[in-house]
């Protein structure tokens, strides 16, 4: 109501101020109740054309218009357009209200999928930053979760072929399948196994609906008791030990095959170990950063940068990260970009 009133006071001087009778301003106040219909209530709106009415009757009886015809279609347009102007505000606040609805229902299902961060469990703290691609959703086609088993802290790092909400489907799946396994199966490779199963039944599901096969890279993680951590790598990018000095990827061998493609492969899965003893960083971050390019067709450097940021803080070194990656794309991300940090607290 300030602005359409500010807005009021101009038009209505100039209106008095012009002497050629044949130059009128006041018409134009009918255009006011616009406004509010935008980004005003309905109540607004209608104190806004009730504003604009008195205005135009107060103004055009001080001052008429050369004849009775042209007062009548001032005042009708002015009419007409305010009636519209509160319909369209009340239009748009119910389309407000019924996609705040749906987009609270879609957030509350995404959570369901990955928890925010950070996890904490019993061994291990994860933070960091997770950006799908698409800047509308919560959820792309980068997963994590970290599980307290009885047989210790079990941790999933994946990637799903492909991005956005085609790929939440196997996100799902995969998700879904780890919180139950993590808690029942003794060993890393049954695991593993039961995310195979999940991954082929969900490609037999989309095969029989029309959608897409997709695979998931992922890398799984078992930590116990021991300063030896387990891991399972499924086509995923390697992990890094943040330490002093140059960073370097943890060497876990073969990396295998992901998720969905076991039967391409004459190899089992394997258990690799390295050290991770209490007090030590980890970094997992997805082919959204490591494949990340610039302008010119650079990769992003990402062991380069780390070393540059050994004496930076665990818990700054994601958002660094995603900081400066985004200077190197110039915001031009192609894919969901996750960097994690695990901390081992025991």
């Amino acid at each position: 109501m300030a602005y359409v009133v500010a807005a009021t006071v101009p038009i209505v001087l100039l209106e008095l101020m012009i002497d050629d009778r044949t130059v009128r301003l006041i018409p134009l106040m009918i255009l006011l109740p616009a406004f509010p219909a935008v980004v005003g209530t309905v109540r607004q709106t209608v104190y806004a054309v009730g504003w604009v009415l008195i205005v135009i009757t107060a103004v055009l009886m001080y001052r008429p218009l050369p004849s009775s015809y042209d007062v009548g279609i001032v005042m009708v347009l002015a009419f007409v357009l305010g009636v519209l102007c509160v319909v369209s505000c009340h239009w748009r606040i119910r389309r407000e209200r019924e996609l705040l609805r749906v987009r609270s229902t879609a957030v509350a299902l995404q959570r369901q999928m990955l928890r925010p961060l950070p996890i904490l469990t019993d061994r291990v703290m994860v933070d960091g930053v997770y950006l799908p691609v698409e800047a509308d959703r919560l959820v792309g086609g980068d997963v994590y979760e970290a599980v307290a088993s009885p047989y210790g802290t079990r941790l999933l790092f994946g990637d799903v072929q492909g991005k956005g909400l085609p790929a939440i489907g196997a996100a799902f799946a995969v998700l879904s399948a780890f919180r139950e396994a993590a808690l029942r199966e003794p060993t890393l490779t049954a695991l593993v196994d039961h995310l195979e199963q999940a991954v082929v039944r969900h490609n037999a599901f989309a095969q029989q609906t029309g959608e897409p096969e997709r695979f998931v890279t992922a890398l799984i993680l078992g930590i116990d008791t021991s300063t030896e951590t387990q891991a399972v790598n499924c086509g995923h990018p390697p992990l890094y030990l943040l330490k002093a000095g140059p960073a370097a990827p943890v060497q876990l061998g073969d990396p295998g095959v992901p998720l969905g493609l076991a039967d391409l492969s004459a190899k089992p899965r394997t258990v690799a170990w390295f050290p991770f003893p209490p007090g030590t960083t980890l970094l997992s971050c997805s082919d959204g950063v490591t494949e990340a390019r610039s302008v010119t067709g650079a990769f992003y450097p990402l062991e380069e940068r780390l070393g540059a940021w050994a004496d930076t803080s665990p818990w700054e070194i994601a958002g660094r990260l995603t900081e400066d990656l985004s200077r190197h794309t110039a915001g031009n991300y192609h894919d969901d970009i996750t960097a994690l940090v695990v901390r081992r607290t025991d």
